[in-house]
């Protein structure tokens, strides 16, 4: 038996409950599920001037459907996650996708602001929940000791929805109509939909766990503290990517026709980091985290001091894109290890932090707006966040443990999937077997 058909890149995989057929066929399904949702999610950002004049709201009002979805990330996705704790891994991504298809058909009928609300509410009351029980799933296929590998196969496919993924819908929308971005993402949905059908592994070793499980990992300090750190920390990336319109067309004084361009360099930057971050998680969480913050702060300074210059602002904005992809990863692990009993609750706890990460980059870059500092002075907004989430990070970084039972990982007979946790030199257990 070979070690390399062991980590997953083999045909087949074998243990005592079911069969991984073509475990990279499963991680490609994973994939496609989540930059179908990636792609709704960025798609709605370029169109909401579209919706706000079709259905005869203002603008300011119809910005409540992404907040609406962004609620749904933080409130309803934990939610799903909890109701469904004792689900089938398989059999609760298949109900997510349907719900995901649910969300964005009914965006796109929608005849009016409320019931697009309601429908977007849905649509990201899918995405946590999804990348938690994905990972899950991404980690069993991987095999122990590769949780940061895993949660970033499944990130994969949210970053490419940020180079190729939102551009296309939002040409779409802007050509078609906005019911069309929707109608759209439906389409990615589906094809996404067949790909799990087709590759998803049917195995009992995938089955859930208990709500009371799930529910324990709330009460450890440390997911807590890594909530903190990831919403403060990981916000740079929000103050920088929310304002590049205005880096692009105020302060370099270029042409609107070049803010595609800098978005694709920004997304190419996460893509590539989100590459390293989960290798690097695998190795060093602590090394991870540190590396992804510090080097984003440093990379953001000369964006604020010499943005205006294009040759400094577009390879800074691939740097940043990709040190703060090299530290998501390692949150992911890190909250995993506080809470090993309710690993697919921390992946929505996990996007709930990256959404109010969001939420206080873009409050953050406005402050710094509306007090007439500049465009470019929304960096310096993201500089003090993540700067207060890496300082806490290492404060507190000695002095919260990981839950005690966090090794070695397994499915236990309780239904605890543990696949994500176990380090490759950890004590031995007993795998699914690889054959080659």
């Amino acid at each position: 038996m070979h070690q390399r058909a062991y980590e997953g890149q083999c045909a087949l995989a074998e243990n005592g409950h079911g069969v991984v057929r073509a475990p990279r066929l499963t991680l490609v399904a994973l994939a496609l599920g989540t930059f179908a949702i990636g792609t709704g999610e960025f798609g709605s950002n370029g169109i909401v001037q579209l919706f706000a004049s079709d259905l005869g709201v203002s603008l300011p009002t119809a910005t409540s459907a992404i907040t609406a979805y962004a609620v749904g990330v933080v409130i309803g996705s934990p939610a799903i996650t909890l109701l469904a704790a004792r689900v089938n891994r398989r059999t609760l991504l298949l109900g997510l996708i349907v719900l995901f298809l649910a969300g964005n058909a009914l965006s796109a009928i929608a005849p009016n602001l409320a019931l697009l609300i309601v429908a977007r509410f849905a649509a990201g009351s899918v995405q946590g929940a999804f990348f938690g029980a994905g990972a899950v799933v991404a980690g069993y296929v991987y095999g122990p000791g590769r949780g940061g590998k895993a949660f970033a196969t499944v990130m994969g496919g949210l970053t490419v929805a940020t180079i190729v993924g939102s551009p296309l819908a939002t040409a779409v929308g802007q050509h078609a109509g906005w019911r069309a971005m929707y109608w759209t993402v439906v389409a990615l949905g589906v094809l996404a939909g067949f790909a799990l059908v087709a590759w998803l592994p049917r195995s009992g070793d995938l089955h859930g766990g208990s709500i009371t499980g799930e529910l324990g990992g709330l009460r450890r300090a440390g997911v807590w503290l890594m909530v903190a750190v990831a919403a403060l920390g990981i916000s740079s990336i929000f103050a920088v990517y929310t304002f590049i319109g205005p880096f692009v067309t105020e302060a370099a004084g270029r042409d609107a026709s070049l803010i595609p361009v800098a978005l694709a360099v920004f997304g190419l930057g996460m893509a590539a980091g989100n590459q390293v971050g989960g290798r690097v998680a695998d190795r060093s969480v602590n090394g991870g985290l540190i590396l992804g913050y510090a080097a984003t702060l440093i990379l953001l300074v000369p964006i604020g001091v010499a943005g205006s210059n294009l040759a400094v602002l577009l390879p800074c904005l691939f740097g940043v894109g990709a040190s703060m992809m090299v530290a998501i990863p390692t949150v992911q692990v890190r909250l995993t290890g506080f809470a090993p009993d309710a690993p697919t609750l921390m992946g929505a706890v996990n996007l709930a932090a990256l959404n109010l990460a969001n939420s206080l980059g873009a409050i953050g870059g406005a402050l710094t707006l509306d007090a007439g500092w500049g465009a470019l002075s929304t960096v310096w907004a993201g500089f003090v966040l993540t700067s207060a989430g890496l300082l806490l990070y290492v404060v507190t970084v000695g002095r919260v443990r990981p839950a005690p039972d966090s090794s070695p990982p397994r499915f236990d007979n309780q239904g605890s999937p543990r696949w994500l946790l176990e380090s490759p030199a950890g004590p031995s257990t007993s795998p699914p077997t690889r054959t080659s």
